[in-house]
């Protein structure tokens, strides 16, 4: 039943005009701030941690903002994955900082796309695959009923996906010795024993190593890349945004912080627009308390 209910609403929400299938994906979040649930405790818990210079009112004032605009993400998505491909590429109404991935492949460094829960980041990998050979880390959605539906949905203007595993990293390499853009989420926990801690908001967070050797091993340019929602259904901006070349250094927690101070500086500019409500300070270092309840 969820898997109908998930294609009927992505496959409807592209029927509908970006700014009305925004506004019901809104609606859908503002729902979520009325209530005790869990999506609206995990996203206060990382707000209260991650911006305790906000006074009680502005944190909860983030709260609602954030878990509307995690609707509209998950109603605009339909939109990117289903619209037609005239349609979609009229979304794109702005675009900043692409030189940096034109300098990098003319330089022949390829480019590595560090691409945060910020914005729509399905928006960048559609917006990028459609110009540059683009290879992407792919993880199956938990409904594997789901799978076929969201790799063609992703595919579709020409990336490739490549598994998280020692044959898809093998192919990371390969599209960086190409010239080419590889694309990685790099903001989430990958459990215990598959990152090193780093800070990110002032708190000590599980970081993936994978990105940092990518740019040691490769010299690939890293990039922080993501579309922030515009206002009134304007479509997005997307934005390429040069990270520190601290991010190859060999010393792999001074490569992490620059990493996540990246990211971060990418957050804080439109913080509503960030993937609040997922448990990203899940793993803690050895011996402290947990940090969700």
């Amino acid at each position: 039943m969820r898997v109908f209910v998930t294609k009927w609403l992505l496959h409807g929400m592209a029927r509908l005009p970006l700014r009305l299938a925004q506004a019901c994906g809104a609606l859908m979040g503002l729902s979520l701030s009325w209530t005790n649930n869990r999506q609206r405790r995990i996203c206060q818990r990382n707000i209260q941690a991650c911006f305790p210079e906000l006074d009680r009112q502005q944190q909860d004032a983030l709260v609602t903002a954030t878990l509307i605009d995690t609707g509209r993400t998950s109603t605009e998505t339909g939109c990117l994955w289903f619209g037609a491909p005239a349609r979609v590429e009229a979304m794109f109404t702005e675009v900043h900082g692409e030189e940096h991935l034109r300098a990098a492949i003319d330089a022949r460094h390829g480019v590595i796309l560090a691409s945060p829960h910020l914005g729509n980041w399905e928006a960048v990998n559609l917006y990028c695959s459609a110009r540059y050979p683009l290879t992407s880390l792919y993880r199956p959605p938990r409904m594997v009923e789901l799978d076929e539906m969201v790799r063609s949905a992703r595919q579709r203007f020409g990336a490739q996906l490549v598994p998280t595993n020692p044959q898809g990293v093998k192919a990371l390499y390969k599209a960086l010795a190409d010239n080419q853009l590889v694309m990685i989420l790099p903001d989430q926990d990958p459990r215990r024993g598959a990152g090193e801690f780093a800070p990110f908001f002032g708190i000590e967070a599980n970081t993936m190593t994978l990105l940092s050797r990518l740019a040691r091993k490769s010299g690939a340019t890293v990039v922080c890349a993501y579309a922030e929602r515009l206002p009134a259904g304007r479509g997005f901006a997307l934005r390429f945004e040069a990270v520190d070349q601290a991010v190859a250094d060999a010393d792999l927690r001074t490569s992490l912080t620059a990493l996540n101070q990246a990211l971060e500086r990418a957050i804080r500019t439109i913080p509503s627009q960030y993937q609040w409500c997922y448990k990203r300070f899940l793993t803690r270092p050895e011996g402290e308390a947990s940090f969700y309840d």
